[in-house]
């Protein structure tokens, strides 16, 4: 029997006046900084999610079948490390596209919880899941994972949780923000749990910026996507065509920077001009960073968040890493 289990209060949740109002209230505050900046995980609308699903087919992009290629082939090692009777809790699951290889495999998972901020999209994948996966418990979960939620009650009561987090979005934070993220993730798992986690490693120039700034221009619109959303939710007048998107590799950083840069001098608005915006010829936004790590960077942070790494998957290449990390006893 297909069990599609959720709770209506945890959708309910996210689309109140107090999640506009902190996406207001986000926006308002990154465009008076200086640089301005928006946070990346307001991207993935229902017009975002398609849009990231895109980039993830495309040339440049070596990031996803990189990963699928490595969970395919390591997929019944990453089962034995996860075990019999868990609870499966993916953050950030858009598509759960990479998730399919590990619910082929697992033995008797106890639920599966996908857990994204784009609710209609995630409902919408977790009916496709069920359908394909009747034995297993699904039960989405409408959340920000970066703040704290609610997990179902098999979840809470499951031999074992282990939290999924592919597609190097761990990268999206701030190396100190990885070490409160992954702590928080400790939490959530609990004594005994575990994490698999997908970590985009440090390479050339070369590779990096193509894959964030393709030929046919998906991922420019996906970044643009940003400020449609802002006009449409928060009733602001961003005109598309005034902003161009920018990628590059910040070498010093370590990290590829995503931006909107005006294309001239302007005022743009949000909440029915009541928030206005100066912006110079040649002014960016900062939407998007994406970190690159050593295996040893990376292995250092999830030492300090309490995490003990227990194996780690590389492709051939030497591109993509996927690490599987036990919360440490201490």
């Amino acid at each position: 029997m297909t069990r599609l289990a959720h709770r209506a209060e945890t959708y309910t949740s996210l689309h109140s006046s107090t999640s506009n109002r902190t996406f207001l209230d986000d926006v308002i505050a990154g465009l008076r900084s200086t640089p301005k900046t928006l946070p990346c995980k307001y991207f993935y609308d229902d017009a975002g999610s398609k849009l990231f699903d895109r980039i993830c087919d495309l040339d440049e992009y070596y990031l996803t079948r990189t990963e699928l290629a490595i969970l395919d082939a390591q997929a019944q090692s990453i089962a034995a490390r996860i075990g019999p009777d868990a609870a499966l809790i993916e953050l950030g699951s858009g598509s759960s596209l990479k998730t399919r290889t590990l619910l082929d495999v697992l033995d008797r998972p106890a639920i599966y919880v996908p857990v994204d901020i784009s609710g209609d999209y995630l409902i919408a994948a977790s009916k496709g899941l069920a359908s394909a996966y009747a034995s297993i418990p699904i039960a989405p979960v409408v959340a920000d994972f970066t703040q704290p939620f609610r997990l179902p009650e098999r979840a809470l009561t499951a031999s074992r949780r282990v939290a999924f987090f592919p597609g190097s979005t761990i990268g999206n934070f701030e190396p100190s923000r990885v070490v409160a993220l992954l702590k928080s993730i400790r939490k959530l798992v609990g004594q005994g749990g575990g994490l698999v986690v997908g970590v985009d490693l440090r390479k050339s120039r070369e590779v990096l910026e193509p894959a964030y700034d393709d030929a046919l221009g998906v991922t420019a619109a996906f970044n643009l996507n940003l400020l449609e959303r802002i006009n449409r939710e928060l009733e602001g007048d961003f005109a598309l065509d005034r902003f161009d998107h920018r990628a590059r590799f910040n070498e010093t950083e370590g990290r590829v920077e995503m931006h909107l840069v005006s294309r001239r001098r302007q005022v743009v608005s949000v909440a029915k001009g009541m928030h206005s915006f100066d912006f110079l010829e040649g002014e960016s936004i900062h939407t998007e960073s994406s970190y690159k790590y050593t295996l040893e960077q990376f292995g250092s942070l999830s030492k300090k968040a309490g995490f003990r790494t227990e194996t780690v998957w590389t492709d051939d290449h030497k591109l993509f890493s996927v690490h599987a990390l036990v919360v440490a006893t201490r």
